[in-house]
């Protein structure tokens, strides 16, 4: 059975920073991770290169930031008063907070704090970096239609409910 639209994949992966060489996060060692493919659980760049690919495949693959987690944006950092903490003891640089907006909740990192002022970035931490991705396909199964409706994996590897 190959990779393809509502399909359930489980994966090994590694995802090294391009730039850096860093080691963002791995599977080796730790259980693989499981998704439903074309439901948007992982970046697109990613799942297209899956696509087709069969159980027992591996490959590397770069994937820019445009099909990772986007460009870093400078206007997705702003200043807010201090004031719009209130009930938080000390704000700090990496600090992490959930900002509810008209579009929704959105993430923010604290990257600077000065008396009366704390600059907030809701860029994604991965934002602007080329991903590589080492990646080896462990098994390939249908999706239930329980999983379809609800646009994720159940059960071992995925979502428990």
């Amino acid at each position: 059975m190959t990779i393809a639209q509502q399909k359930v994949v489980t994966i090994h992966y590694k995802v090294v920073d391009v730039d850096s060489g860093e080691v963002i996060d791995s599977s080796e060692g730790g259980q693989p991770m499981t998704y439903l493919h074309g439901a948007q659980n992982i970046i697109p760049g990613l799942e297209a290169a899956l696509e087709g690919k069969s159980v027992g495949d591996e490959l590397e693959v770069t994937i820019a930031p445009e099909d990772a987690y986007g460009e870093y944006s400078d206007e997705r950092v702003q200043k807010v008063p201090m004031e719009a903490f209130q009930g938080v003891e000390k704000v700090e640089p990496g600090m992490a907070f959930t900002a509810q907006t008209e579009h929704g909740p959105i993430n923010l990192i604290v990257t600077e704090v000065d008396e009366a002022v704390v600059t907030v970035d809701a860029n994604h931490p991965l934002a602007g970096k080329s991903l590589q991705f080492s990646v080896k396909v462990e098994s390939v199964r249908d999706a239930s239609e329980e999983e379809l409706t609800h646009g994720h994996v159940h059960g071992e590897g995925g979502h428990q409910h």
